[in-house]
């Protein structure tokens, strides 16, 4: 080290809620001076989320804590498709604050490609990191040669890759990566927010329940996502319909948290089975009042296909809650940790659209009162370490630092920001 803080730009669409307080606790490391820089302003303030089918707005910070900087364009900032808005600006940047890496986050937008050719001119260490998996996306002949093509002409400009679990390393490997090339920087939630909200919730876990009209001592299956077709919430209700034995007996309830385009007719299935007072649709619900209803459940379960990681299982594991996750969820792989397809010690993994197997996994779960919770303890021990202390250390070994005590930062005084 020359004495002075690395200086790292890190580039990304727009301000994304799980990232923020990630760039908050990375900027407050004392030898590395990091600027995020922005392309759109989509999420900041009320935007309409085509997953969601409506209008939200995030309930949290999301530019708090780290030095941004919004990049000038041309068109609609608010605007956020692979080619717009179509930014500008970088390279100066990176030229004139003598910036001595960047990170890019997604490699398919065409100006994050001409991002990395600007740093390679200028000699910066490059970083990328991306959430491809082999699972993350359906890849004919055809696209996986053109993808091999692309990325055959993307590796001379990359130096590292930060992998967010264990399916991305194995995407990074197939590409041709070297292991050496390879840092792991794990896709996380801030732990220490999620359980101290969750832990705040548990003290008044009965009241909250009244509040939902949900009868008490019954168990409570969650499902809390998109209501969108990859997201297969209609395999979760049929197996809730299905249910059979010890977990039928004790009469669980579904209850239903999101919004989107499949609402309607689970809607209607939930009727036509007669089901109203066993399944609840609760709408969208911020970030904020999502730890509640994770520690009110026994078991979550996230049935999608193609997830390229599923943020909310980290979520819920932090509230002590059981997982149940499909095949095709990323996140399954490093944190459920079940042999193949089955129960695992804080959860359970089921085939992507094998409506019995779900079933037979939530039999499983909820078979015996105290069964869940086991497996809910288990889930935020593991979680516990899978943590922004993690991607800090990652980031650190991708960027030649030496290793620091995982508490050292904790008294830095975060920089202004600026956009």
């Amino acid at each position: 080290m020359t004495g002075r803080p690395l200086r790292l730009a890190y580039l990304v669409t727009h301000p994304i809620q799980y990232q923020a307080p990630l760039l908050a606790r990375i900027a407050r490391e004392p030898d590395i001076d990091l600027t995020v820089f922005f392309e759109s302003e989509i999420s900041l303030g009320a935007y309409r989320d085509p997953g969601f089918g409506q209008e939200i707005a995030w309930d949290l910070p999301l530019l708090e804590g780290y030095r941004h900087v919004f990049l000038p364009c041309r068109g609609d900032r608010r605007q956020l498709s692979l080619t717009r808005p179509r930014s500008r600006g970088l390279a100066a940047h990176l030229r004139r604050g003598r910036f001595e890496a960047l990170w890019v986050h997604g490699y398919a937008r065409p100006f994050h490609v001409r991002s990395l050719l600007s740093a390679r001119a200028l000699g910066l260490t490059t970083l990328l990191r991306d959430e491809a998996t082999a699972i993350s996306a359906r890849r004919g002949p055809l696209k996986r040669l053109l993808r091999a093509g692309f990325f055959a002409a993307l590796k001379p400009l990359v130096d590292r890759y930060l992998a967010i679990g264990s399916l991305n390393r194995d995407y990074w490997r197939d590409l041709g990566v070297p292991e050496r090339r390879i840092f792991d920087m794990p896709y996380a939630v801030d732990n220490g927010r999620f359980q101290a909200m969750a832990d705040a919730a548990a003290a008044r876990r009965e009241a909250f329940r009244a509040e939902l009209g949900l009868p008490p001592d019954r168990p409570v299956v969650l499902y809390a996502s998109k209501l969108m077709a990859r997201k297969r919430a209609g395999d979760l209700l049929e197996a809730f319909l299905a249910l059979e034995g010890p977990a039928a007996a004790r009469r669980p309830l579904l209850v239903v948290v999101g919004d989107g385009e499949t609402r309607p007719a689970l809607e209607a299935r939930v009727a036509e089975a007669g089901a109203q007072e066993a399944v609840r649709f609760l709408g969208f619900r911020n970030q904020g009042e999502l730890p509640a209803f994770y520690e009110l459940a026994d078991v979550f379960v996230l049935p999608s296909e193609r997830e390229p990681w599923g943020l909310v299982v980290n979520e819920a594991m932090n509230a002590g809650t059981a997982v149940i996750a499909s095949d095709q969820v990323a996140s399954a792989r490093d944190l459920i940790r079940a042999e193949g397809s089955g129960l695992g010690d804080s959860g359970a993994v089921f085939p992507v659209g094998d409506v019995a197997a779900l079933r037979g996994a939530l039999e499983a779960v909820l078979a015996e009162p105290g069964g869940a919770e086991q497996m809910g303890r288990r889930a935020r021990e593991r979680v516990s370490a899978w943590d922004f202390e993690a991607d800090v250390a990652g980031l650190r070994a991708a960027l030649d630092l030496p290793a620091r005590p995982q508490s050292a930062a904790a008294e830095q005084t975060p920089p202004s920001s600026a956009s």
